[in-house]
């Protein structure tokens, strides 16, 4: 089964953070796909601060194939989903943290995470590692 790796896993990966999700993330790497999507590559990417650090992620990623997150039916559900969690009273406070989780629901794929943000769209079908 594929699994969406978000990027507060592979930033505690690359700064050497010991954590239950990149010991997950090993053991995920040699059982399961992982899937890099386009947005989540963008922030790790964004986050960097020299180009000895872009080459190095770089070339950690080149062997995965970057899927694409966001479509006009992601947008939209996106929006839906953003909706209906606020009418409950939760914000959520990141618009890409909501596209993940709405790829991830609409895909039926889990993500593995560290980030508190994604728990509200449990909910809504995300199933969290």
């Amino acid at each position: 089964m594929p699994i969406l790796v978000d990027t507060s896993v592979w930033i505690d990966l690359f700064k050497g953070r010991d954590t239950p999700q990149t010991h997950q993330l090993h053991r995920l790497a040699g059982e399961e796909e992982l899937l890099l999507g386009d947005l989540i590559l963008a922030e790790l990417l964004q986050g960097l601060r020299s180009n000895g650090d872009m080459t190095k992620v770089e070339n950690a990623f080149e062997t995965f194939q970057v899927i694409s997150l966001v479509g006009e039916h992601i947008a939209r559900q996106s929006a839906r989903n953003y909706l209906e969690l606020r009418q409950q009273g939760i914000t959520i406070r990141k618009t890409i943290d909501c596209l993940i989780a709405t790829w991830c629901i609409t895909n039926d794929v889990p993500l593995l995470h560290t980030d508190k943000d994604f728990h509200p769209f449990a909910q809504l079908g995300l199933v969290e590692i």
